[in-house]
Parts: structure tokens; sequence; C-alpha cells
């Protein structure tokens, strides 16, 4: 059974269509940005109490990076980023240890081994988990963001996770300012426990 359209749908589907005008009339009208689904915020807080709030300043701080080589395409990039932060910041290079390790997965034993010797004022980890077919990525993405956080707590030297967790590696080259946010991170909270420490005596 053949189906019939009444003339005046016909009429419509024969007039000539300009698809310019409409694209057009789509690019004029305004884009709703997309919300962040992460961002950095303020907090209001009230005039009438005390606030202990560091500042990334890394003037006289010695600063340990301990990075991944698995990835190390990725790691050395997010290096870069972290140095360039670092001077900006006002550490000195001589100011700064870079201890390599194998994995993603020894950069906790090593955030705690240079945490615990008190030589520095914060700790950085940089890495890059890029996920793979079978579930070795949850293991490793887990244990390495627990494992700094372990370090952190044992020892009250802060220690910024700078470790990418991602898909694909193009993830990866979107985020390489992880590196440098990491650092940031650091040496706000190392300047915090400084001012909570000259305040308890």
């Amino acid at each position: 059974m053949s189906e019939t359209w009444p003339d005046a749908q016909i009429d419509e589907l024969d007039e000539p269509r300009d698809f310019r005008e409409e694209e057009e009339a789509r690019e004029e009208e305004p884009r709703e940005e997309e919300p962040k689904q992460h961002a950095y915020g303020e907090l209001d807080i009230p005039d009438d109490v005390n606030v202990l709030e560091g500042i990334p300043d890394g003037s006289r701080r010695s600063v340990a990076i301990v990075a991944s080589r698995f990835n190390g395409e990725i790691t050395n990039q997010l290096l870069e980023a972290a140095l360039e932060e670092l001077d900006a910041r006002g550490v000195s290079r001589g100011a700064v240890t870079v201890m390599p390790v194998p994995g993603a997965f020894e950069l906790p034993l090593a955030a705690m081994a240079l945490a615990k010797t008190r030589r520095f004022a914060c700790v950085v980890a940089l890495g890059c988990v890029v996920r793979g077919e079978t579930p070795h990525f949850d293991f490793i993405a887990s244990e390495a963001a627990s494992g700094l956080q372990l370090a952190a707590l044992e020892t009250g030297v802060p220690v910024a996770f700078g470790v990418l967790t991602v898909d694909v590696k193009e993830q990866a080259v979107a985020r390489i300012s992880k590196g440098a946010e990491a650092v940031r991170t650091a040496l706000e909270m190392a300047d915090s426990f400084a001012q909570l420490r000259a305040s308890a005596r």
C-alpha cells in the first residue's frame, strides 16, 4: 500500500531551501557556555575569624620532584611545566631535586622517602597512567593516588598529585598544565604549614 501526502506537504518539499541562511542564523544564536566541571574558587571567609592561608611563594624553599619514567614523553612535558612554574615562583634550580622512578606505582615510596628526609618543604609527584584493555590502569592509578596521600599524611610534608590518569595520550597532552598546578598546590600548602608552625611558637 503506497503512502500519499497532502499537496501542501509536497509543495513544501519542492520549495528550495537556503541552507546558508539557516547556518548563519544558527551561528548568530548565542551559545551557552558549558559549565566547568572543576574550577578553582575563592571562599567567603568572615572578617572576624583568624585565617591561615598559604601563598605559592617558593623563595627560601627546597622542593623535591618525583617523576615516573613510564610514559616518559608526557612526564617530560609535566616536568618542564613544573620547573617553569618553580622558576616563576622564586625557587632556584639549586633548591630543586628531581628523583626519577620506573613508574607511577613507585611514586608513593619515593615521595615518602624524600619527605622523611625533612630536607624539602614539599614534594611534587609527576607521571601519567593511560588506560589500557585490562584493569591494570585502575590498580596503578588508585595505588598511586592513595600512596601519595599516605606519604603526606604520615610525614606531614605536602605531597602534590601531578599524575595524569587518562584514557588516551591526547588527553594527557591537553592537561600538561597540571605540572604547574601541582607546583602551586605544593608551595601553597608548604607556606600554610610554615605559618602554622610559626604561630605555634
